[in-house]
């Protein structure tokens, strides 16, 4: 029963984003030797979904945002720090994967269950019956139809210069 409510609320979601716009989801696979040559990270394909802020939507199901990054191409520069590195070195996957340069790409997200949707595990929490999402790991729970109308609205109408 809860299942098909939080269900419900999805597909009504998707309803109503029809035509707006879509991000890339990818996957990141570490380069495989080819005669002996190690060959680069790359970031292949796996779809579209709309972004909803903790949440990505696909045209059948709904993953946990994971890490967010902009297609660039490979430069040689120095870092200060080595995280920079690493999303330097995952922007130079994404273009390698055919992410054109400048557009973003999911990576790291992962499909929630819906029948087994629970308090800490995803995003997505059912208490007293009532769906919830929390919308980052330090916030609380809101209610999820609030919160998807408040995204949609976002997906929809985005800030100006955003």
């Amino acid at each position: 029963m809860i299942e098909g409510s939080v269900d419900g609320i999805l597909s009504a979601a998707r309803a109503r984003l029809g035509d707006a716009p879509r991000e890339r989801l990818g996957e990141l696979q570490e380069g495989r030797r080819l005669l002996g040559i190690p060959r680069a990270t790359r970031i292949a394909p796996r779809g579209t979904a709309w972004h909803l802020g903790a949440l990505l939507l696909t045209d059948d199901g709904v993953l946990a945002t994971g890490d967010i990054v902009r297609s660039r191409a490979e430069v040689r520069r120095g870092f200060a720090a080595e995280s920079q590195r690493r999303r330097a070195e995952l922007s130079a996957a994404a273009a390698r994967g055919g992410v054109p340069e400048g557009e973003t790409v999911h990576i790291e997200w992962h499909p929630i269950d819906l029948a087994s949707v629970d308090a800490g595990s995803t995003p997505l929490a059912v208490r007293g019956g009532e769906a919830l999402v929390r919308w980052s790991a330090a916030g609380g729970y809101m209610p999820l139809t609030r919160y998807l109308d408040e995204r949609i609205d976002l997906l929809r109408h985005p800030p100006e210069r955003a």
